[in-house]
């Protein structure tokens, strides 16, 4: 028999060599996050309360808004706990069900581009039939389809992950429960574990990340036989928001995760890791927002709806058309 014992609470190290300068890490860290919430609520908020953004782009759209708000949610409160705190600590459930979340909220984000990927490539490549393909029951189906099988999908390894017993040491070289770092405390043979989880995330990276480029092959081809130049540039304007969002995760997932051994360059490993857990979460709404026409004039109608001595003043500058349509 090893020689174990139980631990019962885990030992979050974060970023000591950002200790000097951990005041404004804190500032930065929490204005980005609240950023985060505000821009993913303003999503949420707007094609709620917008009936003309209530179509399936724009609920994937939300789906993936609130997606963020969780996935950062379960991570930013211990972060900046590192940095006000001489030893943070999380409890040994609490990081087992960190992990779960952080996987499964990863997982559900994959299987949601590549839905929106799919929706593009039905309202580009077959506008006729999209209104019969992308009914209401159908993108219903498919977001909860999306959110079951991201659950379902990283189940097995998460249980075999809480029987593993664990050593005297408690410490995680990171700021959060990442698989790598808590299984390198464990005292048993984990090389097993370790292969399934990397497997695991390999598999849906490779299966989303081929269905959206396959989806793109198609859009792309079909954009470039539209003759009018107008045209061409409308219908790839729909796409940009998405590319550039799935360039940002899949980059920043293929550093992270999809390594021959998932415990190396654990420094390294943590600094693109706030990348994509704190700051790609910041930019998505301001990417799907910034240069989005529909968005702006639905945010416009809003503040119409609302009316008072701003209406004027917001307004009297813009086209009445633009702003009313």
């Amino acid at each position: 028999m090893m020689n174990t014992s139980a631990v019962t609470e885990f030992v979050l190290l974060g970023f000591p060599f950002l200790h000097p300068i951990r005041s404004l890490c804190f500032l930065v860290v929490l204005v980005t996050y609240s950023l985060c919430v505000l821009g993913n609520g303003f999503i949420l908020t707007i094609v709620l309360i917008d009936q003309k953004l209530q179509t399936p782009m724009y609920g994937f759209l939300c789906n993936l808004a609130f997606l963020e708000i969780c996935y950062t949610s379960i991570i930013v409160p211990k972060l900046l706990q590192t940095f006000v705190s001489t030893r943070t600590t999380i409890c040994y459930r609490c990081c087992m069900a960190q992990i779960f979340f952080i996987f499964s909220f990863g997982a559900i984000q994959l299987l949601i581009l590549t839905v929106m990927a799919f929706d593009r490539y039905i309202a580009i490549c077959k506008p006729l039939h999209y209104p019969v393909i992308m009914t209401k029951k159908v993108c219903i189906q498919l977001a909860t389809g999306c959110w079951l099988v991201g659950f379902a999908y990283n189940f097995f390894e998460a249980v075999q992950l809480w029987t593993l017993p664990f050593c005297d040491s408690n410490v995680v070289d990171h700021y959060l429960c990442d698989i790598g770092p808590v299984l390198s405390l464990s005292c048993a043979d984990a090389r097993l574990l370790e292969f399934l989880g990397l497997l695991s995330a390999v598999s849906i990276v490779i299966i989303t990340f081929s269905l959206i480029v396959v989806s793109y092959i198609f859009i792309i081809s079909t954009i470039l036989r539209i003759p009018s130049s107008t045209g061409r540039k409308k219908a790839f304007s729909t796409c940009t928001s998405h590319l550039a969002v799935v360039s940002i995760l899949y980059g920043a997932i293929a550093f992270m995760y999809i390594r021959p051994n998932v415990r190396s360059s654990f420094h390294l490993s943590k600094v693109v890791a706030v990348l994509n857990t704190v700051v790609a979460p910041m930019l998505n709404p301001f990417i799907y927002t910034i240069r989005n026409v529909e968005v702006k004039q639905a945010f416009w109608r809003a503040v119409c709806k609302t009316g008072g001595p701003l209406k004027r003043s917001f307004l009297g500058s813009m086209d009445d058309k633009e702003v009313l349509e």
